[in-house]
C-alpha cells in the first residue's frame, strides 16, 4: 500500500497524518506550512504539530527515481553503481568469513592443545601414583586409595582399607609359593593341541536353543574340568543353566537373578562340593552348591554388597575364595568355605568393568571405562601397576586374560584391537588390529599359553602367542559373546545367540 503527500503528490519519506482531517503529508512540508499558517492546508481548520501522527511504513517507501534515469545511458550508469555496491558488499562478506574461519581454527587448536596437556598430566599423575604405591608396598605401608586425588568416598571406605585378614593372606602366600615355584618349569602336556592343529579346527557340534527365547542370548560360558562335557551358561533371561553335552540335557536351571547374568564360573576341588557362581547386572552375585544326596544345586549365598552392576567374577587359585568387581568402583573377596565376605576395597576413582586374578593368586587386574587396566596386590589392596595405551579414542576395558605362565596380560587397547602386555616390563609386547568394525566381547588364553582366543561381533578368532599369527576363524554362528578353550586345547567353545558351538579337529 502506498501513501501520497496531499501537498506534493509524491510518496512521503516521513509520512504523518492529520488527526483532524485524516490527510497524509510529508512531515517537513506540513511542519513548514503549519509554522507559516497554523491551519490544515486542505480543510483550513486550525492545526498544530501535536495533531500530527507518524505513520510507520515497512518497508519504507522508496523515493521516486529522478527524471535523469529515464534515458538509457542514465539507466546503465545507475546499474553500474548498483553493481559496484554489490561487489563491495561481497568483498566485505568474504573478509568477515575469513576472519571467522581464523577464529574457529584458533579455538580448535587451543582446545586440542588443552586436551593434550590434560592427557599428559593425567599420565604423569598415574605414573606418580604407581611409583608411590610401589614404594609403599616395598616398605610395607598400605597405599592410600586416594593418593592425593579428589576421590569421592563413602563413610566405610573413608577409613584406610586394612587388606585381607592375616589367615587369608597366609593361605594366598602358600598357594603363591607353590604355584610360582613350578611356573617357569611348566610345559604343555605332550598331548596338548599345537598351533598347527588349531589351524585345522572345524565346527564339530552345536548345542541349540539354550535359555529363553525372549530375552534371548547367552552372555557367558564356563566349562567343567572335573566332568568333561558339562558346562554352565548365563543368559539375558536372568537364568544360569548347567548342561551335559554327553547326555544332551539340561542338568539344572538356576534362578534368582532379576537382570542379565554377566558371568558364570565353576569351583571344582577335591573333597568339596561343586559350586556354581554367577554375577549379574542386578548388583548381586549368587552361589549354588551341589547336594550329593538329592543331586540338585541348592542356593548357598547371595552377595548384595555392591551398589552397582557386578562386572567381574573369578575363583581364586586357592579354590576357597571368590572375587567380584563392580561398577560401584569397588571389588570384593568372599570366602567359599563359610560363604562370608572377607574384604571390600575402598572406593576407587573409576568404575571396574572387568576383573581377573593372576594364575599365582597375588595380583588382581581390573578394567576401567578410561582405557586403563589397574593391577592391585590382592593381599594389601595396594595398586601395583597401571597399564594405559597411548593416547587415542577412550574405550572400555571389558575383558582381561592372564597367560598361564603369568608373564603376559591380554586386554583390548582400543575398540577394535587387543594388546599383549608384558608384566615384567609393564609395556606392550604386541598389538593386534582386528579390523575397524570388530567389537571385542571376550579374550581368553589357552592353559598352555601357546595361543589365545578372541570373541566379538564378527565371530571368534584364534592367534598364536609370540608369533601373533592368526590361526583360525570361527564365524559360523555370527556374533560370539564368550569363548573358552576345551581340555588340552583340543576344542574351542563359543556362545552365539542361544547356541553353544564347538570347534575341534576334523573327525
Amino acid at each position: 500500500m502506498s501513501f501520497f503527500c496531499a501537498l506534493s503528490g509524491e510518496p512521503p519519506q516521513d509520512p504523518v497524518v492529520s488527526s483532524k482531517s485524516g490527510h497524509v503529508y510529508e512531515r517537513r512540508l506540513i511542519t513548514k506550512y503549519i509554522t507559516d499558517n497554523g491551519t490544515d492546508p486542505i480543510t483550513g481548520d486550525k492545526l498544530d504539530e501535536a495533531d500530527l501522527v507518524s505513520v510507520k511504513a515497512n518497508p519504507k517507501t522508496a523515493p521516486p527515481r529522478p527524471p535523469t534515469i529515464t534515458s538509457i545511458p542514465a539507466l546503465l550508469h545507475t546499474l553500474q553503481n548498483e553493481w559496484d555496491a554489490l561487489v563491495l558488499e561481497t568483498f566485505a562478506l568474504k573478509q568477515q568469513y575469513n576472519s571467522v574461519r581464523q577464529q574457529l581454527s584458533h579455538a580448535l587448536y587451543a582446545q586440542d592443545s588443552a586436551t593434550r596437556v590434560v592427557a599428559r598430566l593425567i599420565k604423569e599423575r598415574d605414573a606418580s601414583r604407581e611409583a608411590l604405591a610401589n614404594v609403599q608396598a616395598t616398605i610395607g605401608i598400605a597405599a592410600s586409595a586416594s593418593l592425593g586425588g579428589d576421590v569421592e568416598m563413602s563413610e566405610q571406605a573413608a577409613e584406610e582399607a586394612p587388606g585381607l585378614p592375616k589367615e587369608i593372606v597366609a593361605q594366598i602366600d602358600k598357594t603363591h609359593e607353590a604355584l610360582s615355584a613350578t611356573r617357569r618349569k611348566r610345559k604343555p602336556a605332550p598331548e596338548h593341541a599345537t598351533q598347527a592343529q588349531v589351524k585345522t579346527f572345524t565346527a564339530t557340534h552345536t548345542v541349540p536353543s539354550l535359555h529363553a527365547a525372549s530375552p534371548s542370548g547367552i552372555t557367558s560360558l564356563a566349562l567343567s574340568k572335573a566332568q568333561p562335557g558339562v558346562f554352565a551358561t548365563g543368559g539375558n533371561d536372568k537364568i544360569v543353566q548347567l548342561y551335559d553335552r554327553g547326555e544332551d540335557k539340561v542338568l539344572a536351571g538356576l534362578k534368582g537373578h532379576t537382570k542379565r547374568v554377566n558371568h558364570v564360573a565353576l569351583r571344582e576341588t577335591d573333597g568339596a562340593p561343586t559350586l556354581v557362581l554367577s554375577a549379574s547386572a542386578d548388583k548381586t552375585a549368587r552361589v549354588w552348591a551341589h547336594d550329593a544326596a538329592s543331586g540338585e544345586y541348592l542356593p548357598r549365598q547371595t552377595v548384595k554388597l555392591h551398589k552397582g552392576e557386578v562386572t567381574g567374577l573369578f575363583v581364586h587359585p586357592t579354590s576357597t575364595l571368590m572375587g567380584l568387581a563392580s561398577l560401584d568402583r569397588t571389588y570384593s573377596v568372599h570366602d567359599l568355605t563359610n560363604f562370608t565376605t572377607v574384604f571390600q576395597s575402598a572406593v576407587g576413582e573409576d568404575p571396574y568393568t572387568a576383573g581377573i586374578i593372576h594364575p599365582d593368586g597375588t595380583l588382581l587386574a581390573l578394567g576401567t571405562p578410561g582405557s586403563t587396566v589397574q593391577i592391585f596386590d590382592i593381599r594389601s589392596g595396594a595398586l601395583a601397576a597401571t597399564l594405559t595405551p597411548e593416547a587415542g579414542t577412550p574405550f572400555t576395558v571389558s575383558t582381561l586374560a592372564f597367560s598361564e605362565n603369568g608373564y603376559h596380560l591380554l586386554a583390548p587397547d582400543s575398540t577394535s584391537s587387543v594388546a599383549i602386555w608384558d608384566l615384567r616390563k609393564q609395556s606392550r609386547a604386541h598389538s593386534i588390529n582386528l579390523g575397524e568394525n570388530f567389537k571385542i566381547n571376550k579374550v581368553v588364553y589357552d592353559v598352555s599359553a601357546q595361543f589365545f582366543g578372541i570373541a566379538g561381533n564378527e565371530g571368534g578368532r584364534a592367534y598364536a602367542h609370540k608369533s601373533w599369527d592368526e590361526l583360525a576363524r570361527f564365524e559360523e554362528g555370527g556374533e560370539m559373546s564368550d569363548v573358552v578353550f576345551g581340555h588340552l586345547g583340543k576344542e574351542v567353545w563359543g556362545t552365539t545367540g542361544r547356541e553353544v558351538r564347538i570347534w575341534g579337529l576334523p573327525q
